[in-house]
């Protein structure tokens, strides 16, 4: 596979890599710190058209491709890994699907805000009986004339604390399971709607995920994203996709403890020489900078073959996969190479090492993937 990346590729990388190092990663220890969302660099990020890249121009988006997202999130998470999944979530997760399945006129009402950073966009489908068995849905959704009424929850949702549109599952044929979920589109100030407690999460913690809460909320059936029923297949379509930005925020996130490692074992001073020169240390490096090239070559071939209009299942699932585990393996030597240095927070690597953890579970933990994986080798 020809990795040449275009011009245009090149540039909103280095776009991506200086503004990440300029304006991202100087708030990353204050934003886990303080579990603050970066509302002052979403701003700016869309300004740079990072809040649209997969919107056309025409309804005010960058209109790029696949592989310029996995570059963008990849440098950005390098950085601070909340602003990169805050960046996924809302291209991916959302923009992504209203501009696959939505009508024309949601395309007109929804994708040019959000493109411009003026409605962020959140996706919700995890609830507290229903994470990887999607089946197992509460949040309903009855038929009340030329509406639907829905009652239920969501919990871990990305991007809650500020998101302003939303795109929300709920069970319309419960009898049914998965063949009688639809999908919606939710603005915040709906009547009944409320944006609940925020979660006090291990590592992440400026992404602002939330609770939500739905109280017999009314929604006409334009907001119906897709067909009635249809909507898990809105959610695995847009999974797959979003699986992409998170391989690429695990590379990242291993390329970032790559960095530390190496530039601390040049520093630190071991047995009277830096400890770079023993071989534990060269080994663990070594290790760490062959998985992270794996990884990255994996996601950009889930990318490429995206932007190619192929179906993306297997590749999506395999880098998600690999790379949320190598960025698990890649900060844990990280920490290890820092030695108690490691274990404080004064060293970004112990925030790296806890950043690293959730891409093993959000957007489809390790053990689905494999599930995936496997039915697609053995269909």
């Amino acid at each position: 596979m020809d990795f040449n990346f275009s011009e245009e590729q090149k540039m909103m990388r280095t776009m991506a890599r200086d503004f990440a190092d300029r304006e991202v990663r100087p708030l990353a220890a204050v934003l886990d710190a303080e579990a603050r969302y970066p509302y002052e660099t979403v701003e700016k990020l869309a300004q740079l058209g990072f809040m649209g890249i997969f919107v056309p121009p025409e309804h005010g988006g960058s209109g790029l491709d696949q592989v310029s997202y996995a570059l963008v999130i990849e440098e950005l998470s390098r950085a601070c890994a909340a602003t990169g999944v805050i960046v996924s979530a809302h291209n991916s997760l959302v923009c992504y699907p209203v501009l696959r399945f939505g009508t024309d006129e949601q395309k007109r009402k929804y994708l040019a805000p959000m493109a411009r950073g003026e409605a962020i966009g959140s996706f919700a489908l995890t609830e507290p009986e229903a994470g990887s068995d999607a089946a197992n849905q509460r949040t309903v959704a009855v038929a009340d004339g030329d509406h639907f009424v829905l009652n239920g929850s969501k919990i871990f949702i990305t991007n809650a604390t500020v998101a302003k549109t939303f795109i929300i599952f709920g069970l319309t044929d419960p009898p049914a399971g998965v063949r009688g979920i639809t999908a919606f589109l939710i603005e915040r100030d709906t009547p009944g709607f409320v944006v609940g407690k925020k979660e006090d999460t291990m590592g992440i913690r400026g992404s602002g995920a939330c609770r939500l809460d739905f109280d017999d909320v009314r929604l006409p059936r334009e907001s119906v994203l897709g067909e009635v029923n249809k909507g898990f297949r809105v959610a695995m379509a847009t999974l797959d996709a979003g699986r992409i930005g998170i391989a690429a925020q695990a590379v990242g996130i291993g390329q970032a403890a790559l960095d530390e490692s190496v530039k601390y074992a040049k520093e630190r001073v071991a047995f009277g020489k830096p400890i770079s020169n023993l071989e534990a240390i060269q080994w663990m490096i070594a290790d760490t900078a062959t998985e992270v090239a794996a990884a990255r070559c994996l996601t950009y071939r889930a990318a490429a073959k995206k932007d190619e209009g192929d179906n993306i299942t297997l590749e999506a699932a395999q880098a998600k996969l690999y790379a949320s585990e190598m960025a698990h393996r890649a900060t844990h030597r990280a920490v290890q190479i820092h030695g108690g240095y490691g274990y404080t927070k004064d060293f970004p690597v112990e925030r790296l090492y806890r950043d690293a953890r959730v891409t093993e579970i959000y957007e489809g933990t390790s053990e689905i993937q494999r599930l995936v994986v496997a039915s697609q080798m053995l269909k």
